[in-house]
């Protein structure tokens, strides 16, 4: 079964609460997103380390319930 926009929303930002989270279905087959994500705990970190807090978020999902999940993140400008 595929995940909602809105469940990976909410996973992302119970992990990252000040997170600005935007998610985009790309086929409309709830399984190919793509996801901007923007928080203050990703600086200092590397793109790659940035990567890998949002899918820990995702708690296992990705590559299973979730297909694929194209990602930008950041550090929000203040």
């Amino acid at each position: 079964m595929p995940m909602d926009a809105r469940e990976i929303e909410t996973m992302i930002r119970e992990a990252l609460p000040d997170a600005q989270v935007e998610i985009r279905d790309l086929a409309g087959d709830g399984d190919h997103y793509a996801a901007t994500v923007l928080s203050s705990a990703f600086k200092g970190k590397t793109r790659v380390a940035q990567h890998q807090m949002v899918y820990g978020a995702l708690q296992g999902r990705m590559g299973g319930v979730l297909h694929a999940l194209a990602l930008t993140t950041g550090v929000p400008q203040d």
